[in-house]
């Protein structure tokens, strides 16, 4: 089990670099709030089923040659999706892999807030502009943060973007695992988009919370893209 835990252990080993391609200008470092209890207390229940869910996916990994990309999709507001996209990215990093976090609902962004981050240059912004900007994260060496910046006006169509896909391919051969964010299916298309891109979905509900009709309907949406769902996880938390 301290194995997993190696990147906190190992001080001699450098942390994975940034492509100079993508070197942001100088933002000071992410760092998790006690939310996320994978970087502060990693033995607590929780935690213990967040490394449970990812040696699931890292069974089912279909191709070691370039990034596992996992979008993490939900049907509401409220099911944990952010949470749960952040402590899986986390619980990846842990593994001493370079990982990446991108906070892709530029509806209602959360990642910034989970990690205080400076929001002010985020996903948009690099879709616009090029050169997005990664926060390294404190106490997690091998991950790096995208946030979502400032909503734009037209966030589904900077999904649709030429300038995303490139980067999603930049992302797969720089990264060894990339999680992404996403907003809720049920009020929103812009999950779906990711999806179709990224091709792999981790499904989420929420026990007491998440209505069947709700994520039926997210799964026939899904249907429709050439994505694939690589598992599902119910909240109990």
């Amino acid at each position: 089990m301290n194995a997993e835990f190696n990147d906190r252990l190992n001080d001699g080993a450098p942390p994975h670099p940034i492509p100079k391609r993508f070197a942001p200008t100088v933002i000071p470092p992410a760092r998790p709030t006690a939310q996320l209890l994978i970087a502060h207390d990693p033995f607590a229940e929780r935690c213990e089923k967040i490394r449970a869910l990812r040696t699931e996916l890292l069974l089912r990994r279909e191709n070691s040659g370039e990034a596992d990309m996992i979008v993490v999709l939900s049907p509401c507001i409220g099911d944990g999706r952010s949470q749960l996209a952040a402590e899986l990215a986390i619980a990846f990093a842990q593994l001493n892999r370079p990982t990446l976090l991108v906070d892709a609902d530029l509806r209602n962004p959360t990642q910034h807030a989970l990690f205080e981050a400076s929001n002010q240059s985020g996903l948009a912004q690099a879709i616009e502009r090029g050169n997005p900007c990664f926060h390294t994260v404190d106490g997690v060496r091998q991950l790096s943060l995208l946030t979502a910046g400032p909503t734009p006006d037209n966030p589904l169509e900077l999904l649709l973007d030429r300038g995303f896909e490139t980067m999603v391919e930049e992302w797969r051969r720089t990264f060894d695992f990339v999680v992404i964010d996403t907003p809720p299916v049920a009020q929103y298309s812009d999950g779906l988009a990711v999806a179709n891109l990224m091709k792999r979905v981790l499904a989420l509900s929420r026990a007491k919370h998440t209505r069947y009709k709700e994520s039926r309907d997210m799964l026939h949406r899904l249907a429709a893209t050439r994505a694939h769902i690589v598992g599902g996880v119910i909240n109990h938390f």
